[in-house]
């Protein structure tokens, strides 16, 4: 599944480079999502080749290799929720198109939150996890991975056996551990209702478009449908990828002994976190494959049909109420004749 992840996340990169589009404002966000895919997917590949192996200083290597891992995982929570936040912002700003000017200062000034959103996206989970990294290596706490399978799992609970050593600060270490849950948690729930909020917004800012009556050529409604589109998926594939994990978390600290139940989600979580960059370049490239497919069938249309009929075809075809938006664009037509 890791290298799964790495050949999408990679394949997106790839075609951002090709294309020449990883400094448009739609694509940054996602490119940089994409690059953070591809380092978590990486880390967790060198981490399972290490499954099993006696190379000297493996411990080591296993727990700063986990530590890196989060700062990704946090990461793409916030590249995600930067990405939907810019289709929602898109999604706003071609609805005010639709009926008047937008102003220079309004796309100025939402490049500029975009871009302060995609640096502290960065920075945020870099600094949250310096304790870690200094705590963390300074009490030792990497004796815990003594134990082959610890290298592979996510946020690996302190060793029993670590108090048998006396140059391992167990305090610290367990305290470090429980910071690191909370911080993925916080995270992912944080991002999530961001998400939702968005998702709900889009959600009534496109059925202001269905009710508009306003006139927009075929391929701008194509536009408008992908991004919508966008805007649903992304989420689902979110949540997907990283409920698993977040349930596997909330239940070993209410029940910290390992049972049938941690150890299939054990399981679904390393084929659902894994598969982040694999997912977001299925949904990325499947939106864009429509795209494609409805200009193509916008040119046709605006070739052999009237507006008035591509307007109640391009309704029809959505089945998102065509009659009311219809009809009031027939009305408001034969009133202005």
């Amino acid at each position: 599944m890791a290298t799964l992840s790495v050949t999408g996340s990679s394949s997106l990169i790839a075609y951002a480079v090709f294309q020449n589009i990883q400094k448009s404002p739609e694509i940054k966000p996602l490119f940089y999502l994409s690059f953070s895919d591809l380092f978590l997917g990486i880390c967790w590949l060198i981490e399972a080749l290490l499954y099993g192996t006696s190379a000297a200083n493996k411990d080591i290597v296993c727990y700063n290799l986990q530590a890196v891992g989060q700062i990704f995982y946090i990461s793409s929570f916030f590249y995600t929720v930067n990405y939907i936040w810019y289709l929602y912002t898109e999604l706003r700003m071609k609805h005010n198109q639709s009926g008047q000017s937008t102003s220079p200062l309004v796309i100025d000034y939402t490049c500029r939150v975009g871009q302060m959103a995609i640096i502290m996206s960065s920075l945020i989970p870099l600094l949250l996890m310096i304790p870690v990294f200094c705590l963390g290596n300074t009490g030792e706490c990497f004796r815990n991975f003594s134990q082959s399978h610890r290298c592979i799992l996510m946020l690996s609970p302190p060793s029993a056996m670590a108090e048998l050593l006396p140059s391992t600060n167990t305090s610290v270490c367990s305290i470090l551990y429980f910071y690191g849950i909370t911080i993925f948690l916080a995270s992912f729930l944080l991002s999530l209702l961001i998400i939702v909020v968005l998702l709900i917004q889009a959600q009534t800012q496109y059925k202001k478009f269905v009710k508009s009556t306003g006139f927009l050529g075929s391929e701008q409604w194509a536009v408008i449908h992908i991004v919508k589109q966008r805007v649903h998926l992304y989420p689902v594939a979110f949540f997907c990828c990283w409920g698993p994990a977040v349930i596997l978390m909330i239940i070993k600290l209410t029940k910290p002994q390992d049972t049938k139940l941690h150890m299939a989600l054990y399981v679904l979580q390393a084929l659902t976190a894994a598969s982040q960059g694999l997912l977001n370049c299925g949904v990325y490239g499947w939106t864009q494959h429509k795209f494609h497919q409805l200009k193509q069938e916008a040119r046709r249309d605006a070739d052999t049909q009237t507006p008035l009929l591509c307007s109640q075809k391009r309704f029809y075809s959505r089945g998102l109420e065509p009659l009311e938006p219809t009809l009031a664009f027939a009305t408001n037509t034969s009133t202005v004749l």
